[in-house]
C-alpha cells in the first residue's frame, strides 16, 4: 500500500462546506495537510483520473498520463494562490490569473447534445478523448471564476485548524473550520494550553 493510500484509508474527511456546490473548491482541497501527513488526491495519473471520473469531469474509460496529471496539479497550485489572495485580501498573483484564464479558453466547457439508440438524447463532451484533462480544467476554471467573483466569494475562508490547509464557504459568520474534526482538534489544543497555563501559574 502506498503512503497516499495508507493516509487515505485512515479516516476520509467529509467535503469542506461549499465543495459539493463548487468543483473548483473541491479541486483546490484535493491536496490535504493532515496530522498524519500530506495526502494528494491527484498524486498519480490513476488517482487524478479517478478524481475526475468520480466528479463527472471525465468518462469512465478515461486514462490520464503523467503530463496531464501534472498539469492538473499545476492548475491546483494557481487556484489555491487565488483562493489565498481572496481570503486574505492581497493582490492576485498575475501568473495564477494567467493559468486560470488559459484553462478557461483551452477547451470548450459546454457539453454538446447527442443522440444514439442506447441513450437517446444526452450530453457528451465536446472534445476528443485525448483532451480529457483540458476539458476538466476548463470546467474547473469556469467554476473557479464564478466562486471567486460570485455571491459565495465573501464567505470564502481558510480552515483555522492546524495543520489543515482546506478552504471552505462559511455557512455562518462564526464558522472557522472545514470539519468537526478540525474544530475538535483546535478546541482540544486550547483546553490543553489552558491546563498547562494553570499548572504553570
Amino acid at each position: 500500500m502506498t503512503e497516499t493510500a495508507a493516509l487515505s484509508a485512515l479516516a476520509p474527511l467529509p467535503p469542506a462546506p461549499g465543495a459539493d456546490q463548487h468543483v473548483a473548491l473541491d479541486f483546490a482541497n484535493s491536496d490535504l495537510a493532515l496530522p498524519a501527513g500530506r495526502l494528494d488526491l491527484l498524486d498519480t495519473p490513476a488517482a487524478a483520473t479517478r478524481w475526475l471520473v468520480e466528479r463527472g469531469l471525465a468518462p469512465a474509460d478515461a486514462e490520464l498520463f503523467e503530463i496531464c496529471a501534472g498539469r492538473l496539479r499545476e492548475l491546483r497550485v494557481h487556484l489555491r494562490a487565488l483562493l489565498a489572495s481572496r481570503t486574505t485580501g492581497t493582490p492576485a498573483p498575475p501568473e495564477a490569473l494567467s493559468a486560470v484564464n488559459t484553462a478557461l479558453t483551452t477547451a470548450p466547457s459546454a457539453d454538446l447534445l447527442g443522440w444514439d439508440a442506447a441513450h437517446g438524447l444526452h450530453r457528451l463532451p465536446a472534445h476528443p478523448a485525448d483532451r480529457v484533462a483540458e476539458h476538466a480544467m476548463a470546467v474547473i476554471a469556469a467554476d473557479a471564476a464564478e466562486l471567486l467573483t460570485g455571491p459565495d466569494a465573501e464567505r470564502l475562508a481558510a480552515c483555522a485548524g492546524t495543520p489543515c490547509n482546506r478552504y471552505l464557504i462559511r455557512t455562518h459568520a462564526a464558522r472557522h473550520w472545514c470539519s468537526t474534526r478540525c474544530g475538535d482538534r483546535v478546541r482540544a489544543a486550547r483546553a490543553y494550553a489552558r491546563r498547562q497555563q494553570a499548572k504553570a501559574g
